[in-house]
């Protein structure tokens, strides 16, 4: 990427310099808005919303992840207010090609019990190696647990070398006095290895032979066989080895081999040969596959937008423990994505009975100090020598805390540090049974707080496990409730710092609806402040936005979505890898940083190149060879597209709204710099230059061509146009 440094300097400059969104919208095309004088020479009217096609790619650009070539002209054709009532039903919407795509994780369709035992946690394996579970006594899951056990106690023995050397060194250590002096009082130097008992030397030979014992890696002639068996005879031949022999084999191939490993393998297979080198991955790995699968794909996108917005509002760190992947799935599918435009209380109510939710904040372990488990406790600690409660006793707010400022009242929602203890009280109970098997939610009375509570002011008697749907029921319906909800929407579709009275309109929709999400957006679609100059544009794209809507705009063809989710993370939002509770911020200075933008530059270019492995993208037209033939023999005027052409082309391709004269002149001098820069890197080594001084052939100019397209696609992903939704 060294030579793309200058057209990385300049377009960042562009994008680090945006005017506000104000000026920005001031100096914005808006389309069908502009009147003609009037005959008497007065200013005829002029409408203080958008208008035309602006109006509708404010729409798209809010409510889906980014347009795909023909949105625009497809809701153009619909009607935006048609399309946006479309988008509220996602029930209705055609997602047969969504539904093909993801065949490609079954597993993502398997209860959370079934995904621990076919594709196995770490705490399952430690389970089955010491016989608690049963291991399974055939087939390819059976060769799973063996790996994974095999794996298991292998690290095992060497944690217990390395303590065992340890500890003999150190006894070696104290046998020697400090100043080398033997028992005659003479001093003699000795070798560190003379020092070590006999007992560690033998240690060291046994781990050396150990080490000396595993396979030696395959030859070429041993992987390709392999490689060319029939998919069904290539996985059953991994299943039959074993362990050592399958991780050398893994260790031995070498980048194409490994595609080749999984080619032609049907998703089923796929999950096999991933189970036996590590079945945590597969799950990791397919939830945020068919995530972004969902993002780019789906018809239905503001359910997917919704879906992020309240998997980031009701966050769930990924790698809390082992079992968090295992429910985030389930989290995910049956929690969140029905219920992301539904009524907030029911979201609210499913989300505090999700495992997922009970695990990461740690109220599964909370205790009420006087129910009868912690009666029970403090017996049982009385009975032992050290008097010390275990680390499960006792009352944990730490969901109370978060339910109250992040979920529902916000942080200046009237509530105290008393109310907190009193919802911890009332959330007592509120359990996940035998998290490491993937059991659901569980309400455990012994553990539950006996007694009246007192929240907010209003009194709640006791009724075990009710008490907790009265309180969900009390926050949910609570004003500061609306009013918090309203603002996060609004911030997240209207501007970083949305009118207040947007934000009022909003909140009253909630109230009068029983928070009926759909109504609220309503409320926003309809609103002025939506439809403002000021608002196009507005707000930059988060990380999973821009790597979301650049795919989308290139029409990209993906495979494989593990280059997508490493960018996540190179950019600083891996997917459901917030740690806090608090989620992503969706501010602009969150996001706009020099590092930051080179990131995304630098991905743009490698998409655009297409550089990243399982993904394609074409932007070079088809053109037949006669045409082609004849702009290049001279025998049609003119020679093939300019660069200033197919900029334009790949603009209104790309980046619907189209960039500034300043954007676009920036883009066509890079590329101007780059060329040269290539044809200078090229020359003399037979390589296709992206732009030639003489004639070609037809394969040698689409070539070319497309070398030029990709650079100027790149560089039109990485405007501060295309940054911006």
């Amino acid at each position: 990427m060294e030579r793309l440094k200058g057209a990385m300097a300049v377009l960042l400059c562009l994008i680090l310099s945006m005017p506000s969104a104000s000026a920005l919208a001031q100096t914005a095309p808006v389309s069908g808005s502009q009147s003609p004088a009037h005959p008497t020479g007065r200013q005829a009217y002029q409408s203080g919303e958008l208008r035309g096609d602006d109006r509708i790619l404010q729409a798209l650009n809010r409510f889906t992840f980014g347009t795909r070539p023909g949105d625009l002209e497809a809701v153009r054709a619909m009607g935006v207010e048609k399309w946006f009532t479309q988008q509220l039903h996602p029930e209705s919407i055609d997602q047969s090609d969504l539904q093909a795509r993801l065949t490609q994780f079954p597993a993502m369709q398997w209860s959370t019990q079934d995904l621990l035992v076919r594709l196995p946690s770490g705490a399952m394996i430690r389970q089955a190696a010491d016989g608690k579970v049963p291991v399974p006594d055939r087939g390819a899951l059976h060769a799973v647990y063996m790996d994974e056990i095999a794996r298991y106690e292998s690290r095992q023995q060497q944690k217990a070398q390395k303590q065992q050397q340890a500890t003999l060194t150190a006894t070696a250590a104290m046998a020697v006095p400090a100043n080398g002096a033997q028992p005659n009082g003479t001093q003699q130097a000795m070798a560190p290895e003379a020092v070590q008992p006999v007992a560690l030397q033998a240690d060291a030979g046994q781990t050396m032979a150990v080490a000396k014992a595993e396979p030696p890696p395959p030859d070429e002639a041993q992987i390709n066989r392999i490689l060319a068996l029939p998919p069904a005879q290539r996985v059953a031949q991994l299943v039959a080895m074993a362990q050592p022999d399958f991780d050398s084999f893994r260790k031995a191939l070498k980048g194409p081999q490994r595609a080749a490993l999984n080619a032609d393998l049907n998703p089923a297979q796929k999950e096999v040969v991933g189970a036996l080198e590590n079945s945590q991955r597969v799950v990791n790995d397919e939830l945020m596959a068919q995530r972004l699968t969902r993002d780019i794909y789906s018809n239905a996108q503001l359910q997917e937008v919704m879906t992020d917005f309240w998997l980031n509002h009701f966050n769930v760190y990924l790698h809390k423990n082992e079992e968090t992947p295992y429910y985030l799935v389930s989290y995910e599918r049956d929690v969140i994505r029905p219920r992301a435009l539904g009524k907030f209380e029911d979201l609210l109510e499913a989300t505090a009975h999700s495992p997922a939710m009970l695990l990461y904040l740690d109220n599964s372990s909370s205790m009420g100090p006087d129910s009868p488990a912690a009666e029970k406790a403090k017996a049982a600690a009385a009975r032992r020598s050290d008097g010390k409660k275990s680390a499960s006793e006792g009352l944990n707010e730490n969901y109370a805390r978060e339910l109250m400022e992040l979920h529902t009242l916000g942080v200046n929602g009237g509530y105290t540090q008393a109310d907190v203890t009193q919802v911890a009280r009332v959330l007592t109970g509120w359990t996940v049974d035998k998290p490491q098997r993937g059991g659901g939610f569980k309400f455990d009375e012994s553990r539950h707080e006996p007694g009246a509570k007192k929240v907010l002011g209003k009194k709640i008697k006791e009724h075990g496990e009710q008490e907790g749907e009265q309180l969900l029921h009390m926050l949910a319906t609570r004003p500061a409730t609306a009013k918090f909800i309203s603002r996060k929407l609004a911030i997240r579709f209207v501007g970083d710092d949305p009118p207040e009275a947007l934000v009022d309109r909003m909140a009253k929709t909630y109230l009068s609806s029983g928070g009926d999400i759909s109504e609220v957006l309503k409320t926003l679609f309809h609103s002025p402040e939506f439809w403002a100059p000021d608002a196009y544009r507005a707000k930059v794209k988060t990380p999973l936005e821009y790597v979301v809507s650049a795919a989308r705009a290139s029409n990209a063809n993906i495979d494989n979505m593990q280059p997508l989710t490493n960018a996540l993370r190179d950019m600083g939002m891996p997917l459901y890898g917030a740690v806090p509770p608090t989620g992503y911020k969706w501010d602009a200075s969150d996001w706009v940083s020099t590092g930051a933008l080179v990131a995304r530059m630098n991905f743009a270019l490698t998409l655009t190149s297409n550089k990243l492995p399982g993904i394609a993208i074409t932007f070079v037209p088809q053109t037949d060879s006669d045409s082609l033939v004849a702009k290049i023999d001279g025998s049609a005027p003119g020679a093939l597209p300019t660069p200033e052409v197919e900029e334009q082309r790949l603009e209104a391709l790309l980046v619907d709204g189209g960039v500034s004269p300043s954007t676009r002149a920036a883009v066509l001098d890079q590329f101007k710099v780059q060329t040269q820069a290539q044809t200078t890197q090229n020359s003399g080594s037979g390589k296709p230059l992206v732009v030639a001084a003489k004639p070609m052939n037809p394969a040698q100019a689409a070539l070319s061509l497309e070398r030029q397209d990709q650079l100027l696609a790149g560089l039109l992903l990485g405007s501060p146009e295309f940054q911006r939704r």
